[in-house]
């Protein structure tokens, strides 16, 4: 079955490994440390479904061969048999064909419909072609989530002796779904096993059809192939015996007769209610493991959705099956194999307190902002508890002066401003751009202490959202504040203060925000200590110009846009007024369409110059990284870590890069395949010409022009309602401007408050 094209992936050889060979890196550890909790007392398996599905179309050859190449050196590949007319096996992921290939298209008039399990069912179906026939049909991307960018590359359907002769696994697991429903239209599904088992090694062979597994049990029973009875859904029928799945799971002393092991959905084992949140584990596997079953999971996807627990981390929902301390499932079915993979290896049996592998500083954004609504006393707990080695606060400042932490000057970003009584203050500022906005500065502090905060959801497009529980959980902090739990905090490093609309607010509307850092600085002794650091970061020149002077700060410019390369003598400006630089993710690897095109040369340009780089903004959520990391946030971060030597990065999920810092696999003096960066444009070499749309214009290079900033303006005198000049805010204390936006939220609290009561 294999076509010419097919040469093709071996490219997949070069473009994964961009540092270690993937021969010297398979000499890697796979035991993870520590005694496990499986039957045997093995590492679990990882068993890769239909081969790496969650990056190119199932069952594959390009999924089987990547499987293979990033996954554990004993991970299984998963081929889902079905039959063709002549009785040859597959390898494909449905019953129907028309879902994952284009066989409409090249057999538009040979659908059928069947009987299958007593329902009617139309489609096209293996056993109407030959082998031969299908030797046409390409496969294409079934998850309408993922990318379709390689359904217009060559990808034919797999025979079961194809993905062996060509893809070379370890072992096969085969998958027998629909042996009643051959044995109707008088073909074997027996007897292609049994003929396959003496060709190849198959490891196992799994069913969720009882009496396919009894048939062949006597056969299998004392060979190294392992029978597998697989649950559907609670309340399907298995239709030998006339019982739900749930039924069946509580009679395992039954299925030990004629199987091994279980293979069940992770619902099983860990329970998510309706509102994707855990529930408590059930006994399942602690009650197989005593009858002598071994228990594996499926359902493993790192673009799946999972319980909101596990912070859109799949390493965290892993290590909740292999690794909680009470039991370990025998093995994960899982679309993304390098994922779990490494998380067995790398991430399993690591307490919080191990070494980290590497020198990278983690600064938070917002504080744990991925798991509560950002800049709280909750987010910032949260972050500390992570493992954040600084703390940040961009600071905002209300009305009457008070420097405060939030991470927009729009509090309708950050806060339930919109739903409060001061949403009739909503207006467009053309100076900062933004359309219809209530902002912070035309609040007092005692005013923003009734609003609630909320938590961010940057991929709600995608219907991802953060931790809806929580959506509203926390108080805003005074920057005074922050700074006391940020000193009292002692596995903190320092605290991030970011200064953004300074000049703005000094020139339109009389608020000295660097001044007011500057004082709340002095008032908690921050400015003459020297146990942890203060930066501060902005990307307006005249802020960092002005800490200069006044203060053992390091001082951080932000570079504001997307660039593709720095000038020299751009750095040595930058140099003038900064100690360090924060940059996008994509000034480091630039990206089409979420495909990495390349890497550029800023960050080893500015580090030339003495000044640490810090990357902005990580985050766990698949969509938030490029295709070629495999929805993989500690694989994107391997890229910037370590092919690139980045020094620190900012993150959403401090939890996340405390965890990639501890991973043993970077420890390793020959790294593993699912510890190796990727290379950039390796992707996009796979697919056929013209998948992606015409490039857009490359990102600009940032000029000495773009960091030069006029000094600071003086901060205008404040007038109040009848023209009289009022005096400014003074240390941070708060002193009432009764302005007109004061006026109005002061009437409109007044009518709110008459409703009320």
């Amino acid at each position: 079955m294999c076509r010419p094209w097919h040469f093709c992936t071996l490219i997949l050889f070069f473009w994964l490994c961009s540092s270690p060979p993937v021969v010297a890196g398979r000499r890697g550890s796979s035991s993870g440390g520590g005694k496990w909790q499986t039957l045997t007392g093995n590492p679990p398996l990882v068993i890769a479904k239909g081969g790496f599905s969650g990056i190119f179309p199932d069952s594959s050859l390009n999924a089987y061969r990547l499987a293979v190449e990033t996954g554990l050196r004993n991970s299984l590949a998963w081929c889902e048999v079905y039959l063709t007319k002549d009785g040859a096996g597959i390898c494909f992921p449905e019953l129907r064909l028309e879902n994952a290939s284009n066989i409409g298209e090249v057999y538009g008039d040979k659908h059928n419909t069947y009987t299958v399990n007593g329902v009617s069912v139309e489609g096209w179906f293996a056993l109407d072609f030959t082998l031969d026939d299908l030797a046409y049909v390409q496969l294409r991307q079934r998850i309408y989530a993922r990318s379709d960018k390689f359904d217009s590359t060559a990808s034919s359907v797999q025979s079961v002796d194809d993905v062996v002769d060509q893809a070379n696994p370890v072992g096969l697991w085969l998958n027998i779904p629909y042996d009643e429903f051959y044995s109707q239209h008088n073909l074997s599904v027996r007897s292609f096993v049994i003929s396959a088992t003496r060709r190849m090694n198959v490891s196992y062979i799994s069913s969720p059809e009882v009496g396919f597994l009894r048939s062949t049990v006597s056969r299998f029973r004392t060979g190294p192939t392992k029978l597998i009875f697989q649950f559907l859904g609670p309340n399907d029928i298995e239709l030998s015996t006339n019982q739900t799945y749930s039924s069946l799971a509580k009679n395992l002393t039954f299925i030990k007769t004629f199987a091994s092991g279980i293979l069940v959905p992770k619902s099983y084992i860990w329970v998510v209610d309706s509102g994707l949140y855990l529930q408590n584990y059930t006994s399942l596997v602690l009650d197989a493991h005593e009858a002598s079953l071994q228990v594996f999971a499926s359902n493993f996807a790192n673009d799946a959705f999972m319980a909101y627990n596990y912070s859109y981390d799949p390493v965290a929902e892993y290590l909740s099956f292999i690794d909680n301390g009470l039991f370990s499932v025998d093995g994960v079915l899982s679309d993304s194999p390098i994922t779990a993979s490494s998380t067995i290896d790398c991430h399993s049996h690591i307490a919080k307190n191990e070494t980290a592998q590497v020198e990278l500083l983690i600064i938070s954004s917002e504080g744990a902002s991925g798991d509560y609504p950002g800049c709280t006393d909750k987010a910032y707990a949260k972050a500390v508890s992570d493992g954040v080695d600084i703390l940040d606060c961009p600071v905002q400042i209300t009305n009457d002066g008070i420097p405060f932490c939030l991470g927009s000057i729009n509090l309708m970003d950050k806060s339930n401003a919109v739903e409060s009584i001061f949403s009739n203050m909503a207006t467009t500022n053309p100076d900062l751009n933004i359309r219809d906005g209530i902002f912070a500065y035309n609040l007092t502090w005692s005013q923003i202490q009734t609003l609630k905060p909320a938590i961010s959801n940057p991929y709600s497009n995608y219907s991802l959202f953060r931790n809806p529980r929580a959506r509203n959980d926390g108080k805003f902090m005074q920057l005074t504040n922050f700074l006391a739990f940020g000193n009292n905090s002692s596995s903190v490093k320092g605290v991030l203060i970011s200064i953004e609309n300074a000049a703005y607010l000094a020139e339109k509307q009389g608020l000295g925000v660097t001044d007011a850092v500057l004082n709340a600085l002095r008032k908690s002794g921050h400015n003459n200590q020297t146990s942890k650091k203060i930066m501060i970061k902005s990307s307006d020149s005249a802020v960092l110009e002005k800490f200069k002077s006044s203060g053992n700060y390091e001082l951080v410019y932000l570079v504001g846009e997307d660039i593709s390369d720095i000038l020299n003598s751009t750095i040595v400006e930058i140099k003038e007024f900064a100690t360090a630089v924060v940059i996008s993710k994509r000034s480091v690897f630039p990206t089409d369409e979420s495909y990495m095109t390349g890497q550029t040369s800023v960050v080893p340009k500015i580090q030339a110059f003495n000044l640490p780089v810090y990357v902005q903004i990580f985050q766990n959520e698949f969509v938030a990284q490029a295709w070629d990391f495999f929805s993989d946030a500690y694989l994107e971060m391997l890229n910037y870590v370590d092919a690139m030597n980045i020094n620190g990065v900012v993150t959403d999920y401090p939890a996340t890069a405390a965890k990639f810092k501890r991973n043993r696999c970077l420890g390793y003096k020959n790294r593993p395949p699912y510890m190796t960066p990727v290379r950039p444009g390796g992707l996009i070499s796979l697919m056929a010409p013209g998948s992606l749309t015409p490039a857009e214009a490359p990102y600009p290079v940032l000029t000495g022009d773009d960091v030069a900033e006029p000094p600071l303006p003086a901060v205008i005198e404040r007038t109040d309602g009848n023209g009289s000049t009022a005096p400014a805010p003074r240390n941070g204390q708060a002193i009432l401007i009764p302005s007109i936006t004061t006026t109005l939220s002061t009437i409109a609290a007044s009518v709110a408050i008459s409703i009320i009561f």
